[in-house]
């Protein structure tokens, strides 16, 4: 999906209020900061390399490197402009290969903050859609994912959801700590307990994270303007979600899709964007001089 320039503006304009529009005509060069993320320390989950350290230009070389060597790919790469600046800057990244008789698809999506607040990702995922010679022993992909993951907060419904909060996955006495564990549960529905005491325990916020991050997968375009209002309520700082479609193969994956939403840096990412704004750091400012009177 490629971006207009002008309803990205637009739309980052309205999400953050209507005070900006007229700061956003005068400008300056654009002063970057660095915007908070959910994954810090050594909390910093990736999807193929990509974490909240990653600007658009590091996304793109890993998708287009995941993808090289398949001529079938298809690449959409979403520009837009911040405020009345006339350079661009990659908003988006979808990248995708079709699945095929004896190949697997693929399907690499992710959104990005402006140059104010770096081009830096808070939103990542990739969807594999296995051949039917290439489908995984599902047993052995959660075994890959808590190894690479730790241990998920909530089982079930298909899903391992990693909750973060306070740079630390949220835990609320889900019996996970194995694989076979995990895997014994994930047929199920999530546990209603472990939900409720997964939102009544967050300390601030309404949203589900489980909600808000299935929102962000469905939304047509993954902005900054898109997610604002889901983050603004939701009960964590950031989550990666990890779905299995079940083969016809009760052992077997059909699709693997693995999701990372920052939802701390949609916060920060979009108050930075605001505040450049209202200082008029959103392009040069106009050359015409006062008439003559």
């Amino acid at each position: 999906m490629v971006l207009r320039a002008s309803l990205v503006v637009l739309a980052v304009a309205f999400a953050l209020g209507p005070a900006i529009l007229p700061a956003a005509c005068r400008a300056a060069e654009i002063k970057p900061k660095t915007p908070d993320s959910a994954f810090a320390g050594k909390l910093r989950p990736d999807i193929l390399g990509i974490s909240a350290d990653s600007t658009a230009d590091a996304a793109r070389s890993v998708f287009e490197s995941a993808l090289r060597g398949r001529a079938d790919s298809k690449t959409e790469i979403g520009q837009a402009k911040f405020g009345n600046s006339s350079a661009s800057f990659i908003a988006t990244l979808n990248f995708s290969a079709p699945l095929g008789a004896k190949q697997s698809g693929e399907a690499l999506v992710a959104g990005f903050s402006s140059p104010a607040s770096e081009n830096r990702v808070f939103f990542v995922s990739r969807t594999l859609n296995f051949a039917e010679g290439e489908q995984p022993a599902r047993a052995e992909l959660i075994k890959q994912v808590m190894e690479k993951y730790g241990t998920p907060t909530i089982v079930g419904d298909q899903h391992l959801y990693y909750i973060y909060r306070g740079n630390s996955i949220v835990s609320v006495g889900g019996k996970f700590g194995k694989p076979a564990l995990a895997l014994e549960a994930i047929d199920k529905p999530l546990d209603p307990k472990m939900a409720l005491k997964l939102n009544t325990e967050s300390g601030r916020g309404r949203g589900s994270c489980v909600a808000v991050v299935k929102r962000s997968i469905a939304a047509k375009e993954k902005s900054l303007a898109a997610l604002i209002e889901d983050a603004r309520g939701a009960n964590c700082d950031g989550v990666v979600s990890v779905q299995f479609t079940p083969s016809t193969q009760a052992d077997r994956i059909s699709i693997a899709q693995f999701v990372l939403l920052d939802v701390k840096r949609v916060i920060s990412a979009s108050a930075i964007d605001a505040e450049a704004l209202a200082a008029g750091n959103g392009g040069a400012a106009p050359k015409a001089g006062a008439p003559k009177l």
